[in-house]
């Protein structure tokens, strides 16, 4: 048994093992808890009893208060820890992940990563990339520490005659990502996972825009 547990250790630091998704019909047991819906204010309000419910935290609750922010309008003070809070976010994870086909970008009080499906991906198979598994890795990582956010992990394809089958490759990207995070101890009670198939195009139909419009958007928002 430790020799086993030492070849073990011995492949993992040596980078022998890949990542792999467990089985399919294994999901839904992973995803317990996740929202197969649009991140809405209205679908963020019914979730955050079960959020606060799995030692979730909202924005107001991180980190003390300055003696400054001690006084003043109530919502003036939350909207300045809010954007704080985000910022630091949105830093964070800019910094952490300079990889080809990632971007970071804010969106109102909301941070946005896009994943171009090749650079968490293998090319040929529908799985999480080794390259893929390490990124995911280093999100799973600041997610935990910036844990009052919820998350819409949202899957897109390029355009494509089926609509059924762009759906279906869609929500496929998004619940291995799902799975990951859930895996690396993400609480599955901040995620929302959609599939949005060939809708809502970042770039053109050529060559290089289809490979763009295949991605995975992780939309971050805060919890107030």
């Amino acid at each position: 048994m430790k020799l086993n547990k030492i070849i073990f250790i011995t492949l993992l630091l040596s980078g022998c093992l890949h990542y792999q998704s467990p089985d399919r019909d294994t999901w839904d047991k992973y995803l317990y808890g996740a929202s197969f819906t649009d991140m809405t204010d209205i679908a963020r309000t019914a979730k955050m009893p079960i959020y606060m419910g799995h030692d979730g935290k909202i924005i107001t609750q991180t980190g003390e208060l300055s003696t400054r922010m001690q006084y003043g309008d109530k919502n003036n003070i939350d909207n300045a820890i809010l954007i704080h809070y985000m910022s630091d976010l949105e830093y964070e994870l800019y910094d952490a992940l300079r990889k080809p086909g990632i971007s970071v970008q804010r969106a109102g009080t909301d941070v946005v990563i896009i994943l171009v499906r090749d650079s968490i991906m293998q090319r040929d198979v529908a799985d999480i990339s080794d390259d893929g598994a390490d990124t995911l890795k280093t999100i799973s990582k600041i997610l935990k520490k910036y844990n009052a956010t919820f998350l819409e992990i949202a899957g897109y394809t390029d355009s494509m005659r089926d609509s059924n089958a762009a759906y279906a490759l869609s929500i496929d990207m998004a619940k291995r990502v799902g799975v990951y995070f859930a895996r690396n101890d993400i609480s599955t009670s901040r995620m929302f996972i959609v599939g949005r198939g060939s809708a809502r195009p970042i770039a053109g139909q050529d060559d290089v825009g289809r490979l763009m419009n295949r991605r995975v958007e992780i939309r971050l928002t805060p919890a107030r």
